[in-house]
């Protein structure tokens, strides 16, 4: 197995407080689960746009991506499936329901007013649910302040780029609010690697947090974010239909939301919520056409969570969801729906030891009951931190693949369980740290498109003589992630990141059996260097190395990807204590590189903006 020569920084500080391990505000030391925290700082010191670029800086996550901005983006952490990672946006689940296998498209997520994001790597659907095989990404926006407060942002440069953001944020009495808006177009690249027509892409966006002081005890909190985005694409005209340049566009509008109320009596905090994820999308051939394709997609959730402070060494975290799915085609409706309770009891028999234990419920309407189990533990010694966990995750069927045209009613969740081992450690204060985590994932009963056979039931009548979809794949993932982060002074920090996987295929009687998954390099390097002078001026760069990786062409064969090296230049002065100028270079050396097979990636590219802050 090889060593990196660079690892990056996996946690944060000891006394950091996450929530998406247990769900619940928890200090970084005491969970057992790998958890990376990307806080506002690091957001707007990295200048990052697309939320996904950010992440794929962290250890444990590979992204691909069809063309550019705006083509679909999926994110796979520690190997799973970009359908197996559970996304939410200010405590929504948004993963899409209009789409086949249930996948969060990270095309549209800019990092306009996001306030921090924890990627938590491996499963952990005790408290989660559906979806968290991989991991969970948890994405919290700019939350309401005290103090009256304004920020906005406007950049452009290459490829005719231009984006504007803005942030305020108020109080008047028992009510305090944030609100925010962003624009964002270019006109992009093509997405076909051998095209040239370019490929614009358009997106505005806008997000709300209000919360309402009833007493000291009791709040409510109203949440929402609302995007639209417009792709302009490339397909397989006549009379060769290979890949290339088309008049195709699509759009795609995404409205999250959150209604919820806060009441605490005692050791017993309680929350009460309903939320809204409702996602409709729209192929077109040609402006002017109509739609070659609709999915409309709406989920519907109600949950209560109690957060139980039993005793100084004992809480009891548990819940109850009921949610309901929707989603159309244009000319059917097809529904259904899961019932949930789950809890989680998390002690300390001793100072430094925090175990960590839970077991959750769901009732499905179509496939039944599942129950799920997860276990962790945390050894805080001070400087060392040493960490283990188990945990199991599944993932329901979606309405496509169970009531479409194409779907199998028989289907049951795709299930799987991970361990992992992680040690962190710090050295002359917070100067020196760094991480160390090992995992094995096995996933079981995954959901693949496969021919008719007689020994499905769907298919047995022979209604249906073609395709379906059914619980035949199986896969194994097991690797190593690594973390140093470097503060030699107040002004000097470097880290980077190091991941090691070995993800292959296990589904008997496969022709890919014992064969690496398809778009998952073997390797990834991330190295980041920011530096403060003395009169304010910021320099930093992002040097990041993948490995190869594989993909498929059109006619099924395995294709290589090769390795790449990106490099990205940064700086920013400040003009004022209220103004900021600063630029950047992607993409320095102008690598060309493919993560998605035939699909074209930007080149060298140069930005510029002024942020202000009031």
């Amino acid at each position: 197995m090889p060593f990196p020569l660079f690892v990056l920084l996996a946690a944060a500080a000891a006394d950091e407080i996450v929530v998406t391990s247990a769900r619940a505000p928890q200090s970084a030391a005491e969970t057992g689960q790998a958890v990376t925290v990307l806080d506002r700082e690091l957001i707007v010191q990295r200048q990052a746009v697309v939320v996904s670029d950010l992440l794929a800086q962290t250890p444990g996550v590979a992204v691909s991506r069809n063309g550019g901005a705006g083509g679909f983006t999926g994110l796979r952490l520690r190997g799973a499936e970009a359908e197996q990672t559970l996304v939410l946006i200010d405590g929504v689940k948004v993963n899409d329901p209009s789409s086949p296998g249930g996948g969060f498209d990270f095309a549209n997520l800019l990092a306009d007013n996001i306030e921090r994001i924890e990627v938590l790597r491996g499963p952990n659907s005790v408290p989660w649910g559906s979806q968290a095989i991989g991991g969970v990404v948890n994405i919290v926006t700019a939350p309401p302040s005290s103090d009256p407060t304004f920020t906005a942002r406007a950049e452009g440069g290459s490829f005719g780029t231009a984006q504007a953001v803005a942030n305020g944020s108020f109080t008047a009495g028992p009510v305090t609010a944030s609100l925010g808006g962003g624009y964002f177009t270019t006109d992009g690249i093509s997405a076909a690697r051998t095209g040239t027509e370019r490929d614009g892409y358009e997106r505005y966006a806008a997000n709300g947090r209000v919360e309402v002081s009833l007493t000291d005890s009791i709040a409510i909190d109203l949440r929402g974010y609302f995007d639209h985005g417009r792709t302009e694409l490339d397909g397989f005209p006549a009379p060769s239909f290979t890949f290339a340049d088309t008049p195709e566009f699509s759009t795609i509008q995404e409205l999250f939301g959150y209604a919820g109320i806060r009441a605490a009596f005692g050791s017993l905090a309680n929350r009460a919520a309903f939320t809204i994820a409702d996602v409709n999308r729209d192929n077109f051939d040609a402006p002017g056409s109509s739609p070659s394709f609709i999915a409309r997609g709406r989920v519907e959730r109600f949950e209560y969570q109690g957060d139980l402070k039993a005793a100084d060494w004992a809480r009891l975290v548990f819940g109850a969801e009921s949610e309901r799915s929707r989603f159309g085609d244009g000319t059917s409706v097809f529904r259904t729906g899961i019932d949930s309770l789950w809890g989680e009891l998390i002690v300390k028999p001793v100072a430094p030891l925090t175990l960590t234990g839970g077991v959750r419920h769901d009732d499905h309407r179509d496939f039944g009951g599942h129950t799920t189990f997860g276990a962790n533990a945390a050894l805080d010694l001070g400087a060392t931190i040493v960490r283990a966990s188990y945990a199991e995750g599944f993932k329901a069927p979606t309405l496509f693949q169970l009531r479409s045209d194409f779907g199998n009613p028989s289907l049951r969740p795709e299930t799987a369980r991970s361990i992992d081992f992680g040690v962190e450690q710090r050295l002359a204060g917070d100067v020196l740290s760094g991480s160390l985590t090992w995992f094995h994932r096995r996933t079981r009963n995954q959901i693949d498109f496969t021919a008719c056979r007689a020994d499905i039931p769907v298919c047995a009548d022979g209604a249906r003589p073609f395709n379906t979809y059914d619980n035949i794949a199986q896969a194994r993932a097991s690797g190593v992630e690594a973390a140093v982060d470097v503060r030699p002074s107040a002004r000097l920090r470097i880290n980077a990141a190091y991941s090691w996987l070995d993800a292959e295929n296990r589904t008997p009687g496969n022709p890919d059996f014992a064969k690496p998954l398809l778009r998952r390099p073997k390797s990834s390097i991330a190295l980041n260097v920011d530096w403060r002078a003395p009169f304010g001026l910021a320099l930093g760069g992002t040097l990041r190395q993948v490995s190869d990786s594989a993909d498929r062409d059109a006619f099924g064969k395995r294709v290589r990807l090769d390795s790449y090296v990106l490099a990205d230049v940064r700086a920013a002065v400040p003009v004022s204590e209220r103004l900021e100028l600063y630029g950047r270079i992607e993409n320095l050396f102008d690598a060309r590189y493919e993560t998605v097979l035939d699909y074209n990636t930007p080149g060298r590219a140069a930005y510029a903006g002024v942020r202000v802050r009031l």
